[in-house]
This record gives structure tokens, C-alpha cells and sequence, in this order.
């Protein structure tokens, strides 16, 4: 692997911003982002992202390679959940199962929002097409969890409540926004898209840095409820994601040859939805812990993924 990788990423602002706010909670610091600020940059973040990629789209031909790649990201969601269910039934019960498998079937805008940004910085740009992508694998794996629920579940919930998350994994805020920045920017010439350019373009880094300062934050309150847990969801945490992302990293080199691509489709396989996928499982399975699946996604994988992932996944597909 190439040190530099390492390195490149370790010296990211974002990154240390992120780092940051783990230390302001391990040192009691008073440190925080107001609510109402953290909920505007996120919103911002997934508007700029969406609105980029749908105008990507706009100079994008839709050849077999980039359907082939969207085949991928949706089954890769698909059977993700199958396998984390299948490895986590006995050890943690049906419910918490469930919910596990859905989140990490599923994928973190914010993850995928931070890796554009480590592609750019390699200097590989990423398509556009790749943001449908990531829209797209949202819904699938809750709707994967909720069948393994009705497969082997032994609670009597009832079907309106499943039907309800099912709906609620497309009308979700981050799902709609993203989807609907996405038509958006498709729509949008290139004198419209050069109107708002210095919006979605310019100042993108700097939000992304205090966001991730805020998730930082988040992720170390997080972490002391996990460990109540055990070992053994916090492992699965850690090592889990980085199988399924290099697994990715090597089977997307059978559809496509482009590095961008297969790399956005490693850190989606290897990410976990902790936005989305809380919302639906709170109404669908509301016996499973939210202490435990949004811990493991939030405090464990999501920066596993930023500071090693990433170049992992980089210098596989670069091999």
C-alpha cells in the first residue's frame, strides 16, 4: 500500500477536524455545534453533493458499463444485509439483527460526501452517476431487513408499520433531498449550474470540515454506549465493513475499469447508514437497541472508514 495514501489522509483537515471533536469529548470540553447549525450543514451538504451529480449526469452517456455499475451498488445492498443477518442472528437475537443488517446494507451520505472529497484530492473525479448510486442503495436494505423480520421475527407487528418504514426509506429528509438535488441539477443548464457554482462548489470543504467536527463529537458520546455492549458488536464494526469494502474493491474491477467508480462502490459497500436506517428501524422493529446499531455505525465504522478505509480500498484498486 502506498504510504502516501496514509499519509494524505491523515493530514486532511476534514479528517482532523473530526479527530478534533473526539478529543473535545475525551477531554470534557464544552465544545458543540448548535443543532439548528448542524442540521443546516447537513441539509447544505447533501443539496451540493445531489445538485453536482445530477448536472454530472447531464454530460454523462448511459453505456452498459455505467448500468452495469448501478446494478452492482443496488445488489450489493441488497445482499449485504443477508450476510451481516446471517452472521449476527444467533449473537445478538432476530430484532437487533435486523436493524444491524439493514444499516450496514444500507449507506452514510456523509461517508460518501468525504471520500468525493479524498477523490478529489487524489485528483480523480468522481461521475455523477455515482450520487444515484449512493440515492439508490438507501431503500433497498431496509426493505431487506424488513423481509428477514417477517422471515424470522416473532414479534406481531403489524403490516401498516412495516409498510409505514418502507415508505419512510424513500421519504426520508437526507433520501428526498439528496434525489430530488439530483433532478434538480439534471435539469439545470450550464449557465443555471455556474449561477449557484460558488454555493455548492466553493465553500463545500469548509462546511464539510465543521460537519465532521460535529460528527466527531457525536461519535465519542456514542462510543460509551457501545462498549456496554461487549466486544463483539464493536469488532464486527470494525472488521466487517473493511471485508465487505475490499471485497468491492476487487469485484467491481469485473464491471468497470474506472478507479473513481469502483472506489465510491468500495466505501459504499463498506459504509453504514446511521441517518436513514435508525428512522425506519425505530418505527418498523422497535424492540431492537438504537444503543447498539447507531453506535456501531456512527462511533466505529464511520471513522474506520474515513482514516484506513479509504486508502485501503485506493491502493487495492490502484494494484
Amino acid at each position: 500500500m502506498d504510504a502516501s495514501l496514509i499519509t494524505g489522509n491523515l493530514t486532511n483537515p476534514a479528517l482532523l477536524f473530526f479527530i478534533l471533536g473526539l478529543l473535545a469529548v475525551a477531554v470534557k470540553s464544552d465544545l458543540e455545534i448548535p443543532p439548528n447549525s448542524s442540521k443546516f450543514i447537513s441539509l447544505y451538504l447533501l443539496f451540493s453533493i445531489g445538485f453536482k451529480g445530477g448536472h454530472e449526469l447531464t454530460h454523462e452517456d448511459f453505456t452498459t458499463e455505467v448500468v452495469a455499475v448501478i446494478a452492482y451498488g443496488i445488489a450489493s445492498s441488497l445482499v449485504i444485509p443477508v450476510i451481516t443477518f446471517s452472521l449476527l442472528r444467533q449473537r445478538l437475537g432476530v430484532d437487533n439483527a435486523v436493524a444491524v443488517s439493514a444499516a450496514y446494507g444500507s449507506v452514510s451520505a456523509v461517508t460518501f460526501i468525504t471520500a468525493v472529497s479524498y477523490l478529489e484530492i487524489n485528483n480523480i473525479q468522481p461521475h455523477g452517476h455515482m450520487v444515484a448510486v449512493m440515492a439508490l442503495m438507501e431503500s433497498p436494505a431496509i426493505i431487506a431487513g424488513l423481509l428477514l423480520l417477517s422471515l424470522y421475527g416473532q414479534s406481531n407487528e403489524s403490516r401498516l408499520r412495516k409498510r409505514e418504514a418502507v415508505i419512510h426509506s424513500f421519504t426520508n429528509g437526507s433520501v428526498w433531498l439528496i434525489l430530488g438535488s439530483l433532478l434538480i441539477g439534471f435539469l439545470a443548464d450550464d449557465k443555471q449550474a455556474r449561477g449557484i457554482e460558488p454555493f455548492t462548489t466553493d465553500i463545500f470543504k469548509g462546511f464539510l470540515a465543521i460537519f465532521l467536527l460535529d460528527m466527531g463529537i457525536l461519535s465519542g458520546r456514542k462510543i460509551k454506549a457501545l462498549i456496554s455492549n461487549g466486544i463483539q458488536p464493536i469488532a464486527f464494526a470494525l472488521l466487517a465493513p473493511l471485508v465487505f469494502g475490499c471485497a468491492s474493491a476487487w469485484l467491481t474491477g469485473l464491471i468497470t475499469t474506472d478507479t473513481g467508480d469502483r472506489f465510491l462502490l468500495s466505501i459504499l459497500a463498506a459504509s453504514a447508514s446511521y441517518i436513514a436506517v435508525p428512522a425506519a428501524m425505530k418505527m418498523a422493529v422497535p424492540n431492537a437497541n438504537p444503543g447498539l446499531y447507531l453506535p456501531m455505525a456512527l462511533a466505529v465504522t464511520f471513522p474506520m472508514n474515513i482514516t484506513l478505509g479509504m486508502p485501503l480500498y485506493l491502493a487495492i484498486i490502484s494494484m
